[in-house]
Parts: structure tokens; C-alpha cells; sequence
């Protein structure tokens, strides 16, 4: 087993979820079930399946939760740019939240090539 809080990955992700978090504090009350719940749900899945992949017994296993970790991420970015081009993030907001998925994309992928090598 790993200990997820050893991985750059995992620390990137927790930041993102607390970030994302307050963030989404100012969305209108009429997204609360819909944008608001996507955003924040996706983005605890992606820390959520890097804790489950670790806790693994199988380099399969780990691998893909990695995977579905690493797809989140992806969903997260798209989210951000709709919540900007809807006028609920600013500019500035957009670009930090974009720039640390971005990052924490990245950082998963980089984990998931060196293990498949």
C-alpha cells in the first residue's frame, strides 16, 4: 500500500477541492444542484480515486484510479471554463483554478506514464 499523502498529486488535488470550494461559494443559489454539485464533486474525485488507488494492493489497480483521477481533472477544466463563460468565475479566478487543474493534470499524467514504463 501507498501513502497517498506522499504524493505531489494528491497534495495538488486537496489544494484544488479547497480552492474550488471557495470559489464556487459565489455561484447563484439556483445552480446549488447543478453546476455548483458538478464542480465540487468532480473535484473531490479526483483526490477521492488517488486515495483509493493507493490504498490498492495492485499496480493495476492503482493505475486505474490514476486513470479515473486524471479524467476528472479533465471534466474539472471544462466545468471552470463554463462557470467563466457563464460570468459566475472572474477572469482571475478562472485563470488560478485553470492553472492549478492544469497542474494537477500534469502532475497525475506524469504518475501514470512512469508507472506504465
Amino acid at each position: 500500500m501507498r501513502d497517498h499523502r506522499k504524493l505531489r498529486a494528491f497534495e495538488l488535488a486537496d489544494d484544488l477541492v479547497l480552492t474550488i470550494y471557495a470559489s464556487t461559494k459565489g455561484f447563484p443559489r439556483d445552480e446549488q444542484f447543478g453546476l455548483t454539485s458538478q464542480v465540487r464533486r468532480a473535484t473531490v474525485s479526483i483526490a477521492s480515486n488517488i486515495v483509493e488507488g493507493c490504498a490498492r494492493n495492485s499496480e493495476a489497480d492503482f493505475l486505474h484510479f490514476l486513470d479515473m483521477a486524471y479524467g476528472s481533472a479533465r471534466e474539472v477544466e471544462y466545468q471552470i471554463s463554463l462557470a467563466h463563460r457563464l460570468g459566475y468565475l472572474s477572469q482571475d479566478d478562472f485563470n488560478s483554478l485553470n492553472s492549478k487543474c492544469e497542474e494537477t493534470a500534469k502532475v497525475l499524467n506524469g504518475l501514470i506514464r512512469s508507472l506504465r514504463k
